[in-house]
């Protein structure tokens, strides 16, 4: 059963390719444009791994990776955030509430991919 990818960001022109990406390298996938609806799929779909924007409407990238670090049922994702955000206050910020991979935006499609493989080899 292939990993499954949750990528979550309110833009469909980082979503679209970011998904097409990932399912060209064999990920199943699904999306979420913001907060809420990123929760609510991290429940129902399950996902092995979330690439998680920062600015999102309502709830931001920050507090969803808190909250899931936060549930002992979800410990085994992985988060990468990929943001605009590249200071590194927001990237310390980001690892230190959990994520497991910080990218700025914007990324080579290369680099994105290696990242989401070596994180999921690595899960324990």
């Amino acid at each position: 059963m292939p990993d499954k990818i949750l990528i979550v960001d309110d833009e469909p022109n980082i979503v679209i390719p970011i998904q097409f990406l990932m399912e060209q390298n064999g990920f199943t996938v699904a999306t979420a444009y913001n907060g809420s609806e990123a929760l609510e799929k991290v429940k129902t779909f399950k996902p092995d791994l979330i690439i998680l924007d920062i600015m999102l409407p309502g709830m931001d990238g920050f507090e969803i990776c808190q909250r899931i670090r936060e549930n002992s049922d979800w410990s085994r994702i992985k988060i990468i955030i990929v943001t605009a955000m590249g200071r590194e206050a927001n990237m310390a910020k980001g690892i230190a509430l959990g994520a497991d991979a910080y990218i700025i935006k914007p990324f080579s499609n290369t680099h994105i991919v290696r990242q989401v493989q070596s994180l999921l080899s690595d899960r324990s």
